[in-house]
This record gives C-alpha cells, structure tokens and sequence, in this order.
C-alpha cells in the first residue's frame, strides 16, 4: 500500500506537506496518530539521511528512517525520536538453514544491512540526545 498523506495540521509537519509518502499501511497509521495527537509537536518523514557504512561493499550509504517526531512525554519534558516501522521478523536474525536459497540469502542480507542502518541510528541519536525506535506490528497494535 502505497500513496500520498494529507495531513490535517500541517503547520506541525516539517517539510513539505504536500509530499508526504507512505509505502505501507502501518506508516500511514503512524502518520495519521502523528498528525492528530496534540503531544506530537512537530514530524516529518524520511527528511533527514544518517550515514552508515554498509556490510555488503564497506562503502557509506545514507539511511532514512521512517519518522522524526518532537514530542511532549506524559511528564511535560519534550524529546525527539527517529523511528523506524518494520514487521517485526524482519528485526529478527533469520534461522540457519542448510539449503541457501535466495529468499534465505536475501533475508540474511537484509537483515545484515538493518543491523548497520539501526547501529548508525542509534549512535547518530546518542549524539543528540534522541531516541532511535524501531516500531513493529507488536507495538502498532496489529
């Protein structure tokens, strides 16, 4: 599932409003609770690139998490967050298997990938005193 969003307060969204993307049904439920919750103070999507050297050619790439979003915690204090939406067995090691089929190879080697991308995050985040987060189908409530 593929298309535009619209965003019904788009003074929050930092970007450009009328080019906003979802490649999937669970980043559009993002961008809706985003766009309508009031302690969501601003986001955008994939606006931003954190550099990571990937495992496959040792060469850097640029990586763009789903979402940044300032938001206002339960205790008043406001944080940024990156997240990243993934179904959750693509944040899992995939099971030896003794054939190598391609699936299997091309799911190692996502997943090899991920790993770097969410490192490179999670350190890019540190530096700034974020949140990196990786949200599943577990977390979404589906």
């Amino acid at each position: 599932m593929k298309g535009y969003y619209r965003p019904k307060n788009p003074q929050k969204y930092k970007g450009d409003p009328t080019n906003i993307i979802y490649r999937s049904s669970w980043e559009k439920r993002c961008m809706i609770y985003f766009d309508s919750n009031s302690n969501v103070l601003e986001w955008h999507s994939e606006e931003l690139f954190v550099p990571y050297r990937s495992p496959i050619d040792g060469r850097l790439h640029r990586y763009f998490p789903d979402f940044w979003i300032k938001i206002r915690e339960r205790n008043g204090d406001i944080k940024i967050r990156l997240i990243e939406v993934k179904p959750y067995h693509q944040t899992q090691e995939p099971k030896k298997q003794q054939r190598k089929t391609k699936r299997y190879i091309n799911e190692v080697k996502t997943y090899g990938i991920n790993i770097y991308k969410w490192k490179a995050a999670k350190e890019y985040c540190a530096d700034r005193g974020w949140t990196f987060q990786i949200l599943t189908e577990r977390e979404l409530g589906l």
